[in-house]
């Protein structure tokens, strides 16, 4: 049960509904820049960008690289809606490093291509900043 010093934060992907704890914060990325909330924080919905979000628990934090969706804030729930939310400490350098070459690599032939390329770089560059810390 939270209190009015908690919410309570709910990430849902197509798969599965990965984190549903109580928080005492939280930080995440929009498409259009960070955002951080407290409790009590007035409603909202957002549109998520490519990302670090970190949850501020009772016990400690927990830290995920979140790609895009969105997040709506009533009353003391938050629900993350997002394509993929991967822990921090599972996301592979070696990996993110390759899909940044990939994406590099491609060549667009409409803008429709070009726009996938630059979302895709931006989503490798983000994945491999928050595995090298």
């Amino acid at each position: 049960m939270s209190t009015a010093r908690e919410m309570h934060l709910v990430v849902v992907t197509p798969e599965t509904t990965l984190f549903d704890e109580p928080i005492t914060a939280l930080q995440f990325p929009l498409f259009d820049g960070q955002a951080g909330i407290l409790p009590g924080r007035a409603p909202m919905v957002g549109r998520l960008g490519y990302g670090e979000m970190k949850a501020t628990l009772p016990g400690g934090d927990a830290h995920f690289f979140i790609d895009g969706g969105f997040i709506q804030v009533k009353g003391s729930v938050v629900s993350v809606l997002t394509s993929r939310a991967i822990p921090v400490h599972e996301i592979d350098a070696q990996e993110a490093e390759e899909l940044l070459k990939d994406a590099s690599e491609r060549i667009p032939t409409s803008e429709a291509e070009f726009e996938a390329k630059e979302r895709d770089q931006e989503r490798a560059r983000r994945m491999l900043a928050i595995s090298s810390r």
